[in-house]
């Protein structure tokens, strides 16, 4: 059952009935004990008035008269117009000492013998019919007065009442039923407006929902779906973003790369067609790097793909990427040495992500080293964060172009350098809740240093209120 209001409707008729069902047996319950009570009482009340009519002082003739009054007048009840169906149901009888029968009513039971227990009593006559019976004892006129009344007249009016309470309840329910189903309607209008407003928008529009007035069950919902629609558009932008950064920066790599190979078809020599391929490959690996970056500041966008935190020392992860640039820092003609107390350097952080950052140093920080030049990590703890810092001996960095540092694309002057090494560190830094500064050494060369928290972990929603320390 997917409709809100069907739902809605079946649990609240669901809930009527069980009510309704309840209330009928309870009022069947109290109408018979009232009704039985009720019924009772008359039982006694009229044998009482039977037994002041039989002690009036009469002679015994007249007695005599009076008993045959009395039986020809019951005699004659009969459902007539002047009479009642419920007469004939009725009973009394009246017995002597002797067990003679003195006065009864024409529909009185007949029984073996006469009851013998004052009181309520429930009998059966020789006919099988039920009796609800009241025995009054006068010992003062040695007369026992039984009066009785079928058990058909109380359940016939149980029933009549129970035909006219439950009748009037059923479609009283039925009306109420429809008169629910109509306020459900009313009530979940503002929804079905909702949702017929989403079908008519059109099916690029990411606009934020702007409905108003808006019932305040609902304002959560327009709020998640406009939040939702903004990281739609944000990754949209992403990718646009993505995409155009890579077009843009892949046009020159690919003509130069076709130049190249033109080139090699064209040489004349051996000497023009080995400088050409020579080129040809320089240019290959240099299209590469920028698709790996590329490849890589895609993946570190803000808020694209969630960090792996785990508990790491850091100096041993910084150690083992430290190990895998080794021999290409060789080839290099460079040196590399590291400078760390031997200690843990215990962190929660993403050890993939600081790899990334530390290789994008140490490679910017080869470009711009000399022939046999020392590139210098070092590690160290101040303050409540972790600096990682890359030195080198290289000419360092314009103060009027600083700032320029962190663009993308922005090689500062570097042919083979694709400009997203210092921004792919720089958005690591965000997501690790610290940043990276550059400062020129006194001695030359520059120091790049990556500072982050070493207590809890943050993300970029979670950032430290802290500031890192300075570089010296």
């Amino acid at each position: 059952m997917n409709s809100i209001r069907r739902r809605t409707l079946t649990l609240i008729i669901g809930l009527l009935l069980a009510g309704l069902a309840v209330i009928s047996v309870l009022n069947l319950h109290d109408s018979n004990h009232e009704i039985a009570e009720v019924y009772d009482a008359q039982l006694a009340q009229n044998a009482r008035l039977l037994q002041g009519v039989m002690r009036m002082p009469l002679a015994s003739k007249e007695r005599a008269e009076l008993y045959q009054a009395f039986n020809k007048a019951l005699g004659e009840a009969e459902p007539r117009v002047d009479g009642h169906p419920y007469e004939t149901k009725i009973a009394f009888q009246v017995w002597n000492q002797q067990g003679e029968v003195l006065v009864h009513t024409a529909s009185a039971p007949s029984f073996k013998t006469p009851p013998s227990t004052p009181g309520f009593s429930d009998v059966e006559d020789l006919s099988g019919r039920h009796w609800r019976a009241f025995v009054l004892e006068d010992k003062q006129s040695a007369l026992l007065i039984w009066v009785g009344e079928r058990d058909d007249v109380r359940s016939d009016l149980v029933d009549r009442i129970l035909r006219h309470t439950l009748g009037p309840n059923v479609l009283g329910s039925l009306i109420l039923a429809l008169l629910v189903w109509l306020a459900i309607g009313w009530g979940l209008k503002p929804l079905a407006d909702m949702a017929a407003t989403l079908r008519a928008r059109h099916s690029g529009s990411l606009e934020p929902l702007q409905l108003a007035p808006l019932p305040s069950e609902l304002e959560p919902m327009q709020a998640a779906l406009n939040r939702m629609l903004a990281q739609i558009q944000e990754l949209l932008g992403r990718e646009r973003r993505f995409i155009a950064d890579a077009a843009h920066e892949m046009r020159t790599p690919l003509a130069v790369l076709r130049v190249h190979a033109q080139n090699l078809l064209e040489a004349g020599t051996e000497q023009e067609r080995r400088d050409s391929l020579a080129y040809l490959i320089a240019g290959v690996d240099r299209t590469s790097r920028l698709v790996n970056q590329l490849l890589t500041m895609a993946r570190l966008e803000p808020k694209a793909v969630a960090p792996v935190l785990h508990s790491i020392d850091l100096a041993e992860t910084v150690r083992d990427s430290l190990v895998e640039l080794t021999p290409w820092l060789l080839s290099k003609n460079l040196e590399l040495a590291f400078d760390v107390n031997d200690r843990p350097f215990n962190i929660v952080a993403d050890a993939a992500a600081i790899d990334i950052a530390l290789n994008n140093l140490i490679s910017n920080a080869a470009n711009f080293s000399p022939e046999h030049g020392v590139i210098t990590v070092q590690l160290s703890q101040s303050d409540g964060f972790y600096s990682l810092s890359v030195e080198d001996q290289g000419p360092g960095i314009d103060e009027e172009n600083r700032g320029r540092l962190f663009e993308r694309f922005y090689s500062r002057g570097n042919a083979n350098g694709a400009g997203l090494g210092l921004t792919i560190v720089n958005t690591i830094a965000t997501r690790l809740g610290g940043r990276i500064t550059l400062i020129n050494r006194p001695e030359g060369g520059l120091r790049a240093t990556l500072s982050i928290p070493d207590g809890q972990p943050h993300t970029p929603l979670q950032r430290t209120t802290r500031e890192p320390p300075p570089d010296s």
